[in-house]
């Protein structure tokens, strides 16, 4: 669609999606996911005493467990993806799940770490 559509991987208790939600308002969807069940319940206990919980509520504003490394499909493509956990690589579900001139912001290394930011055009 046409509206603002974001992801959030590693969401820091709900402060980074919750500023995104009022970032794209109640036309967008905002998507955050979290590797720890325990940290989606404590993220979800923080948006509901925000200013976007209505977004929650009214589903333009999600949070969930699981892997973001394989992002969340159910949702894309997405206008931009964030990124706070540091991954050896770019995983490829990420990229894939990027919309057309949309852009990722992310963590990539080892020891050393370089924050990266792709745009969708520059890939292909």
């Amino acid at each position: 669609g046409g509206h603002n559509s974001k992801f959030d991987l590693c969401s820091r208790t709900g402060y980074l999606t919750a500023c995104f939600a009022l970032m794209v308002g109640p036309l967008g969807h905002v998507v955050g996911v979290e590797h720890i069940p325990e940290l989606v319940s404590f993220s979800i206990e923080y948006i509901q005493k925000s200013v976007v919980a209505t977004q929650l509520k009214d589903g333009s504003l999600s949070d969930h467990a699981g892997d973001g490394r394989q992002g969340w499909p159910e949702f894309a493509p997405y206008d931009a993806i964030n990124v706070g956990a540091t991954a050896p690589e770019i995983p490829q579900p990420l990229i894939d799940q990027l919309k057309p001139g949309g852009r990722m912001v992310i963590p990539v290394g080892n020891i050393f770490q370089d924050l990266k930011v792709v745009d969708w055009h520059s890939n292909f």
